[in-house]
């Protein structure tokens, strides 16, 4: 029954990841990207300092000052700057998809980087993987464009914040990791807004900060709850759950994002799009899979 529980609650959290991209797709032809940034970091920061102090855990901890954290922070900018920017300058589909390589390129930095041990057939999933992402960014061709390499850098980002995880101290729970994770937004958003970078209206302008109206408030404030809420369902999946049994449910994110991207923005991926997807997902569940059947025997 846990792992059934907790299976549901991956598939809750990757719909209210996909919520959370819609959110900041629509807002996105309101206000600066930056802007968003700022005010989904301070939304983030203050909701995990809440549920961290529930919990009856130390906003701050010792632990928090050391080369694991401070590298996972650095790769958290990346991976929540450039997959934002992703989801607004490419098709939500797509940038989803990208993202759905995220564990196999962790299963490879863990090999490199952390000194674990990884079968040829996981390797080749791995390289498998890899060319499902080539398929939908297709370089060379005249389809390609540029601005999906946004959704590659982001996804190396969400990985190597996931490998520098890895080596946190265990004493610190996630709910501390991220506090910093999203109070890192702050500056970011901050300096972005300051050399205009990725403003309002979907095209690179010279637009300063935008006061919020009505709208895109709620639209920002709904993101946040979505994402906050995301993050707290995928924690309750991870550790009340086997790993291997839950982890496979973060592929229904992409058919939200199908989902949403069809029905809110009028997206049509192309079958090369779709068949990438496949290959991407299939390559991970296959992953997945190999390492369970490794540690069974």
């Amino acid at each position: 029954m846990s792992n059934l529980r907790s299976s549901l609650f991956m598939v809750l959290a990757m719909a209210a990841f996909a919520l959370e991209d819609m959110f900041i797709k629509a807002t996105a032809g309101l206000v600066p990207v930056g802007e968003i940034l700022l005010f989904f970091g301070i939304g983030g920061t203050l909701a995990f300092i809440v549920m961290t102090l529930k919990r009856g855990q130390a906003v701050f901890h010792p632990k928090i000052i050391s080369w694991p954290v401070i590298i996972r922070i650095f790769f958290e900018v990346i991976g929540r700057l450039f997959y934002t920017l992703a989801i607004v300058y490419t098709p939500l589909s797509s940038a989803s998809a990208i993202l759905q390589a995220t564990p196999l390129v962790v299963v490879m930095g863990a090999a490199l980087f952390l000194g674990e041990r990884v079968s040829w057939q996981r390797w080749g999933a791995i390289a498998i993987g890899f060319t499902g992402v080539l398929v939908i960014i297709r370089p060379g061709l005249e389809s390609f464009e540029i601005s999906s390499l946004l959704a590659v850098i982001g996804m190396l980002g969400f990985a190597g914040r996931d490998l520098a995880t890895r080596a946190a101290s265990p004493v610190l729970s996630n709910l501390q990791l991220g506090i910093y994770g999203f109070f890192i937004l702050i500056p970011t958003g901050l300096l972005m807004l300051l050399f205009n970078i990725g403003s309002a209206g979907n095209e690179l302008t010279n637009q300063g900060f935008v006061w919020p109206d009505v709208l895109s408030t709620v639209l920002i404030l709904a993101a946040t709850i979505f994402g906050v809420i995301a993050y707290y369902w995928l924690t309750i999946a991870m550790r009340n759950g086997d790993v291997s049994v839950v982890t496979p449910f973060r592929y229904t994110r992409i058919v939200f994002a199908l989902i949403i991207g069809a029905t809110i923005f009028g997206e049509r991926p192309d079958n090369l799009t779709l068949f990438g997807i496949l290959i991407i997902v299939a390559s991970g569940l296959y992953t997945l899979l190999h390492s369970k059947y490794s540690r069974s025997r």
